[in-house]
């Protein structure tokens, strides 16, 4: 064998004994990561194990409910905080199912806005080819997060942790989603109160109005009608409607 031959099978063999120790040592460091990481050496073992932990803990929520609902009840003393909390969850999951099930007409007690949000859901879902499919709906806990007044309206934007099977299909297989692992998230729910229809632009929203002389009642927490002097008692099964849901993790809907 020649000089040349001899030269070149050794540094091939260099070159292989300096990949295979480079090799070792980056195994090890991904070994030492995935282990104070996971608690394993098998990265993917790892991280298989840390989803699956993740899919059982359900969300923490903004939880505001005890900075806002003081300055709810005094705006609105009638308000029940409990009836529109069970509200804004049993109507979430409606508006879920009615979208797994590609029907609105599921959808009852909510708002025209509402029932819009999920028709276009819907439509853009069939348009696509593709069924959307929210599966095994459970609310953990729900909270008050926000609370806001402006330009004619009150929105309290209540913050819910939900689990749920998520994922779409197109042609019996899923093109997105996980349909066997099942997803910890939050969605945010507002529940909107018309205090100026006038100011709102909204003529055909539902807001409050005296009972003897007709007129608008646009002051919060007014029992008293401010042109005739007429009591009120605001029905706010009536005054408050749920208009939109959006998962806060993601994307609004």
């Amino acid at each position: 064998m020649s000089s040349g031959w001899i030269i070149f099978l050794a540094i091939v063999a260099g070159i292989g004994l300096g990949s295979f120790v480079i090799y070792r040592k980056v195994r090890a460091k991904v070994e030492q990561v995935s282990m104070a990481a996971f608690g394993t050496k098998d990265f993917v073992e790892g991280y298989k194990r840390q989803a699956d932990a993740l899919a059982e803990r359900p969300k923490s929520v903004s939880a505001m409910t005890r900075v806002f609902a003081p300055q709810i009840a005094k705006d609105f003393p009638e308000f029940n905080l409990e009836q529109f909390r069970n509200k804004a969850e049993n109507l979430l999951v409606c508006a879920l199912q009615a979208v797994s099930a590609g029907d609105a007409g599921l959808l009852k007690g909510g708002s025209g806005e509402l029932w819009q949000q999920v028709e276009n859901q819907i439509e853009g879902n069939r348009a696509a080819g593709v069924r959307e499919i929210y599966r095994d709906i459970k609310v953990h806990q729900t909270e008050i997060s926000d609370y806001r007044k402006k330009d004619g309206k009150c929105v309290i934007t209540f913050q819910s942790a939900v689990e749920h099977y998520h994922y779409k299909e197109k042609d019996g297989s899923v093109t997105w989603g996980d349909a066997e692992r099942k997803q910890q998230t939050k969605y945010n729910s507002e529940l909107v109160y018309i205090q100026d229809a006038a100011r709102m632009g909204a003529g055909n929203a539902v807001g409050t109005t005296c009972p003897n002389c007709g007129a608008p009642i646009t002051n919060l927490g007014n029992m008293r009608c401010e042109y005739c002097g007429s009591g009120i008692t605001p029905v706010d099964e009536k005054v408050w409607t749920l208009q939109q849901y959006y998962e806060v993790d993601y994307h609004r809907i």
